[in-house]
């Protein structure tokens, strides 16, 4: 079929769509709904037998929708209504959610219905149950309304014919979620945040500075009087509750020079600078780099906020990562965070430092540092394994590892070039040629769309998929090491695999020293941070303060390539 994606922007959920839609044969095309006029000649210029809308802000002009189906979808149960679902869901803590596909009407949210898909609730931020049980959930019930599409005859039910608990309700207001410190315990406190998290945060009056919280961990151990701040770390300030205590990592300060989320005492550096310091290694909650082993195998899991990772954290990870490989362990498994395996640069510091291409310069030599340390690992086996999407120089990273195994579903992003026609570096044109080949590696450097796991495999990006659900994802990874330990898989032992990998090192290393694979790469970038082209430096400006796009990139609105062939062919 031929479907138009009418969204607000290219999220997590409609570059899930995107890829997989047309993995199965659909002709797809995206369409930022940027005002009635584009989206209506979005629509003209491509003729869609149908519309679907993953993620809107408005309401789909009546021009459209009377004349082609459109079909929305609404992370809620069917005959939820209104533009707060998840935050509602999260707050009042329901123990089974859902996603329902209706057909656009004049009503917000009232039209018929399509198909519907439950999931029982996690406990966890709004933003992470969107990116894992919405989007999972939404591909499953965009597929029932595809099949649906094309049985002649169908006609969905309207919400009148179908016996719901759903109900309308309201936009949440920080009324709705505020903070009571004197009342509120630690798991009301965390509640109220993760329904907020990442948009719009809880409003907090501190230091006579209006803030807004992110980012909220528990911590049992820790005691004071309800509301005070009692603690710090490198990154996250620690607040007591009514029965013990939570970490804020992140704030937003909407007055400040820089009014976007940043690590709490980024935000609150002097307010905070004599407050105890808490070393996170003494914190049951907070541990974003923490190590465990069991049978001969060590997990390093990372799990930094939205997958962003600062300088500070990447030599925080690579000192980890020393010390893990001087552990008596075979393999070393990287885990990565649990919504994100990894990001990249960390532009929201970056744009936060005095000098934005100072940071850019410190931030990619930090993570070249933490890829040669993987690269350069002889005495253990390493595999990245991706529970949540990577991209830009995260997914670069992964592939340092000897083998990068990913949880099906998960969506890379492998390029740079979105960001001001960023080069990139952590090794990548070392890494690729190795083991994509040539060929593949052009196509990947230069590409700027989302990838799913089977395109990614056949182009070497990653060696295996894992069929498991999110909550058993560790579980099996841990039964592919078992199987490796033990020579069930049929390959080399651990001890050959290990001879023939520092074998290769020292044969690649000869034809082409590691140093000289970066120094070209830094060169290149060298020209992004501090050359006379902007292009770096808007981009990530455009991307940290969520400047909307004018119009939609010609990579994803197919319908518009064609029209600007033909009119430069006529």
């Amino acid at each position: 079929m031929k479907i138009l994606l009418l969204c607000h922007a290219f999220n997590s959920l409609t570059q899930r769509l995107f890829v997989e839609l047309q993995a199965q044969g659909h002709d797809i095309s995206v369409e930022f709904d940027i005002n009635d006029e584009t989206s209506l000649q979005a629509v003209q210029l491509f003729q869609p037998e149908l519309i679907i809308a993953p993620y809107l802000k408005r309401a789909i002009p009546e021009s459209i929708w009377k004349n082609t189906i459109c079909l929305i979808i609404h992370p809620g149960i069917t005959g939820d209504r209104g533009p707060s679902s998840l935050d509602w869901a999260i707050l009042n803590k329901v123990n089974e959610w859902g996603v329902t596909v209706l057909q656009a009407n004049a009503e917000m949210d009232a039209g018929d219905i399509w198909s519907t898909v439950t999931f029982p609730m996690r406990n966890a931020t709004k933003a992470s149950i969107y990116r894992n049980e919405v989007t999972e959930a939404a591909m499953q019930a965009v597929n029932i309304a595809i099949q649906k599409h094309q049985q002649p005859g169908f006609a969905p039910l309207s919400l009148k014919q179908i016996e719901t608990s759903g109900c309308w309700q309201p936009l949440m207001q920080q009324t709705d979620r505020h903070i009571d410190w004197k009342i509120d315990d630690s798991a009301t406190v965390i509640r109220k945040i993760k329904c907020a998290d990442g948009f719009p945060g809880i409003k907090q009056e501190w230091f006579d500075r209006e803030l807004y919280l992110f980012d909220a961990h528990h911590e049992p151990l820790l005691h004071g009087k309800a509301g005070e701040l009692i603690g710090r770390n490198e990154t996250a300030i620690c607040v007591a509750t009514t029965n013990t205590a939570v970490w804020i990592g992140h704030l937003k300060d909407k007055q400040s020079p820089h009014p976007f989320k940043l690590p709490a005492t980024v935000v609150l550096k002097d307010e905070t600078s004599d407050l105890p310091f808490i070393d996170v290694k003494q914190s049951t909650a907070y541990q974003p780099v923490y190590y465990h082993s069991a049978d001969e195998v060590g997990y390093l899991h990372f799990n930094f906020y939205n997958g962003a990772m600062s300088t500070a954290q990447c030599q925080q990870l690579r000192e980890a990562l020393i010390q893990a490989k001087q552990q008596p362990t075979k393999i070393i498994v990287l885990m990565g965070g649990e919504d994100f395996w990894s990001n990249g640069m960390h532009l929201n510091q970056i744009e936060a430092a005095k000098s934005a291409a100072d940071e850019s310069w410190e931030n990619i030599n930090a993570i070249n540092d933490l890829s040669l340390e993987i690269i350069n690992t002889g005495s253990q086996l390493v595999f990245s394994a991706m529970r949540g999407n990577a991209g830009a120089g995260g997914v670069f990273l992964a592939r340092a590892a000897d083998e990068v195994w990913a949880r099906k579903g998960v969506i890379l992003n492998p390029h740079y070039k979105d960001m001001g026609n960023l080069y990139g570096s952590e090794y990548w044109s070392y890494l690729l040629p190795r083991f994509a080949g040539d060929e593949n590696s052009q196509r990947i450097s230069q590409s700027r769309l989302p990838m799913g796991l089977t395109e990614a495999k056949a182009l070497g990006l990653v060696d295996k998929i894992i069929d498991a659900p999110r909550n058993l994802f560790y579980e099996a990874v841990q039964q592919h090491c078992k199987k490796l330990l033990n020579k069930a898989s049929g390959n080399l032992s651990i001890n050959q695999r290990l001879d023939k990998k520092r074998q290769q090192r020292t044969h690649d290393e000869a034809i082409k020293p590691l140093s000289a694979y970066r120094e070209l790469e830094l060169n290149k970038m060298k020209q992004n941070f501090y050359g006379f082209d902007p292009s770096y430096h808007i981009a990530r400006y455009n991307f940290v303060y969520k400047i909307a796009k004018s119009r939609t990139p010609l990579t994803i609105a197919k319908h518009r390539r064609i029209s600007d062939i033909v009119r430069r062919v006529s």
